[in-house]
Formats: C-alpha cells, sequence, structure tokens
C-alpha cells in the first residue's frame, strides 16, 4: 500500500470521527497527534487533506449535493460523506495528484469499507465533478 493510500485514509478516519463528535477535523487531528506524532509526521498528505476538506468544506458540500443525483448530504452514509469529501479536494483542489488517481482511491476506500453500493456512487459523483471540473468556481 503506497504511503498516500495510508494517509487517505488516515484522514479518512479523522474526518470521520470529527463528524461523529461534531468537533473541527483539524481539533481531531491535534487531539490525534499528540500520541501519534511519528504516524503523522509520515504522512503529511494526510495532514493536507484534513485542513483542505475543513477549508473548502462548505463550497465542497455544496458541489456534491449539487450533483448527487436522488441523494441529499444527510441521507449518505457517514463514511461516504467524507469519502467523497476527501475525493472532491483532492480532484479540485490538489493539482499534484492526477484526476483518475483522487477518483480511483476514493472507489477505492468505498469498495474497502462502505456498502456495495457505494464504489459506483462514489465512481459516478467524482467522475461527474471531474467532467465539469473546467467549468465549476471555486
Amino acid at each position: 500500500m503506497s504511503a498516500r493510500t495510508k494517509a487517505r485514509k488516515l484522514a479518512l478516519d479523522i474526518l470521520f470521527a470529527a463528524e461523529l463528535r461534531e468537533e473541527r477535523p483539524t481539533a481531531v487531528l491535534e487531539a490525534r497527534g499528540r500520541p501519534n506524532q511519528d504516524e503523522l509526521a509520515e504522512y503529511p498528505h494526510a495532514v493536507r487533506l484534513i485542513e483542505g476538506v475543513q477549508e473548502n468544506g462548505e463550497r465542497i458540500d455544496e458541489l456534491i449535493a449539487t450533483y448527487a443525483t436522488g441523494w441529499t448530504l444527510e441521507r449518505m452514509p457517514v463514511v461516504d460523506r467524507n469519502i467523497l469529501r476527501m475525493g472532491a479536494y483532492e480532484l479540485l483542489w490538489v493539482d499534484d495528484v492526477p484526476d483518475g488517481v483522487a477518483v480511483s482511491e476514493a472507489v477505492g476506500l468505498a469498495t474497502e469499507l462502505s456498502t456495495d453500493e457505494s464504489p459506483r456512487f462514489v465512481n459516478g459523483l467524482l467522475s461527474r465533478l471531474q467532467q465539469l471540473k473546467p467549468s465549476l468556481t471555486l
């Protein structure tokens, strides 16, 4: 497993925990960082994803809500919602990750950690955002 794949799993874990605790992701990251400083230092991409999702969260949620046909954010499983947030951030704001990799990694997380329908849903929504990327205002 690549370092970035591990970083994405770590970031997802923190984003998921933050949502369940109703805390800011960076607060959960900071609390987790105290006993796990080496882990976080080893995966700087995780910190980048967490901070990026938090910083751009309102726009990310707006895009997901707009293009998730037949689904509201509230109705999505928490893990899917956070995979989509992370994938959208990586796809739209992180220039050093190829678009196809961002989508593929998000689908991989959904395959491993969510429902049988989730990979197709995540792939469809992120692929749609990828198509619209040139015309989206961020």
